[in-house]
């Protein structure tokens, strides 16, 4: 038993708070830590505290699940944030009223808000020239023969190739980029479906930093973002 006629006026004062509060102690993984250090040394080396052991793993346990609360909570601001991007960035897009500034606009103030360097808009044809609005608008429009896409998303590898895919840049992507390709390290290639009797579509946003897209990260947001625009591409090209 703790003698509290030799406590100090502090001491008891500390005394009166634990007893009164003993949440404070409990809830202080410091101070539980230093008790249960304290109480060891008080055992000696011969005597095994199988509570003291349970505590400890306990603790490693509960940090455990800190962790992965903090990581769950970040992912969600994540996710959140990236929602939010995207929708500013459909608005943004669904804005002009002339298909020249529709397309334009993607790599302008669209890009912008996704914050990625580059936006290109590849269509297939079958026709062996290009077209007046392609020449017009060959910053940001690429046509190309039946197939390109799909070769160009496999990597000329064949199979069957996803809906939206991540990587680091195809060797063919001059085709794409132009004379930007030089400096665009990695990429999203999003397959557009333009419709019945129509030939295929690819949306695609470059990116200078090699990682800002890679295959391990989700797509639901991009393919939203795709299934939007190629709604509305589908309405200028009627």
């Amino acid at each position: 038993m703790t003698d509290t006629n030799k406590l100090t006026d502090a001491q008891e004062a500390l005394r009166k708070t634990i007893i009164e509060t003993p949440e404070l102690v409990l809830e202080d993984h410091d101070v539980m830590r230093a008790l249960v250090a304290a109480n060891d040394r008080g055992q000696g080396t011969n005597v095994v505290d199988l509570r003291g052991a349970a505590m400890e793993r306990l603790e490693a346990r509960l940090d455990r699940l800190e962790d992965t609360h903090r990581s769950v909570i970040a992912a969600a601001y994540e996710n959140l944030a990236g929602t939010n991007q995207v929708q500013r960035a459909i608005l943004r897009m669904l804005d002009p009223t002339e298909f020249e500034t529709f397309l334009q606009n993607l790599d302008g103030e669209v890009a912008e808000i996704l914050r990625v360097d580059c936006v290109r808009l590849v269509l297939e044809s079958s026709q062996s020239d290009s077209t007046v609005a392609a020449q017009t608008l060959a910053d940001v429009l690429s046509v190309h023969e039946a197939g390109f896409i799909e070769d160009y998303v496999t990597a000329g590898k064949g199979g069957e190739s996803r809906a939206v895919s991540l990587r680091q840049v195809s060797p063919k992507s001059a085709a794409v980029y132009g004379d930007k390709h030089e400096w665009i390290r990695s990429e999203a290639c999003i397959k557009l479906d333009l419709g019945k009797d129509r030939l295929g579509g690819m949306l695609v946003m470059g990116a200078e930093h090699p990682h800002m897209f890679k295959p391990q990260q989700g797509t639901d947001l991009l393919a939203f973002f795709g299934g939007v625009f190629e709604r509305a591409l589908r309405r200028w090209l009627a």
